[in-house]
């Protein structure tokens, strides 16, 4: 699998800065002439070297010609434009080796985003991505989870579920996204135990709210409460997580959105973007080998 393209941006469509050639500084200036009587510099200015923090891009522009005054672009903030991809590169090659081809398997709440993470880190580590529920739906000819539920119950799904885990489990070099209530049978951690576990804790207040965003249609575990969408998932929500809560910290590696929020200095989760969640996922994985193996 490839790794993802490194971002380049285009400037007056002939001049390129692609981020693999910046170094990381705190301020980066690029000053390059356009014609006779114009010069544009670029400012680049980030926070900090975790990627975790933000970088913005400040773009003026000067003119010789006294018809011509100077301007400048408006700058823009952008979370870890620059870096992101480069901290996930670097992150994953430091770790990558030390996984010994073992698998890593995301657990967490309906909505807690371990498939678009699982896609990520699978890019950044170079390694297959699988969702246990697709695989489910695939083992019966394309049926989804909410029909499943429906047609067989929820005990038949969750020995598919365990099957599947069963399989992937002699793999190797694999990213999964497991169903939510994966955790809740012990087989099901003899299994992902073969590989590292990854904990994605969501608070239950953004769960409700992305779920709510998108409907819950497709989530039958939320069909059986009255009530709109965001206070029908939060409900539900909150059960599950009392269930489920213990099980879920069996995880070898906790990633918290909230602790993520704490370092980057934003008062809640929603601005987190995936990329940072997934480089904080792999300094978890990381801090769990070196505890695990002291090789890191």
């Amino acid at each position: 699998m490839d790794a993802k393209a490194a971002q380049s941006m285009q400037f007056m469509s002939t001049t390129w800065v692609n981020s693999e050639k910046l170094t990381l500084k705190p301020s980066v200036s690029l000053s390059f002439a356009v014609g006779s009587k114009q010069q544009w510099r670029l400012r680049v200015t980030r926070t900090n070297r975790d990627g975790h923090g933000s970088a913005s891009l400040a773009a003026s522009c000067s003119s010789s010609s006294n018809n011509f005054p100077a301007s400048t672009l408006e700058s823009k903030s952008f979370s870890g434009f620059l870096n992101e991809d480069l901290i996930l590169k670097s992150k994953s090659q430091d770790i990558g080796p030390c996984l010994n081809g073992r698998c890593v398997y995301l657990v967490g709440m309906m909505g807690s985003g371990k498939t678009t993470i699982g896609k990520i880190l699978s890019q950044a580590l170079d390694h297959s991505f699988f969702d246990s529920d697709t695989l489910v739906e695939k083992a019966l000819n394309g049926t989804s989870v909410a029909e499943i539920f429906k047609l067989y119950g929820e005990g038949f799904f969750r020995e598919k579920e365990t099957d599947v885990l069963r399989k992937l489990s002699l793999m190797h070099q694999l990213v999964v996204s497991t169903g939510g209530g994966a955790v809740m049978r012990p087989i099901n951690w003899k299994y992902m135990q073969k590989g590292v576990s990854v904990w994605l804790d969501v608070p239950l207040e953004a769960l409700a709210q992305r779920i709510a965003a998108v409907g819950i249609d497709s989530r039958p575990l939320l069909h059986h409460d009255a009530g709109d969408a965001y206070m029908k998932a939060f409900k539900r929500l909150s059960t599950l997580f009392e269930e489920r809560g213990e099980a879920y910290a069996q995880a070898n590696a906790r990633v918290s959105l909230e602790n993520i929020a704490a370092k980057i200095g934003h008062s809640d989760v929603f601005s987190i973007t995936p990329a940072q969640i997934a480089i904080e996922a792999l300094e978890q994985i990381g801090n769990f080998l070196n505890e695990e193996q002291g090789v890191l």
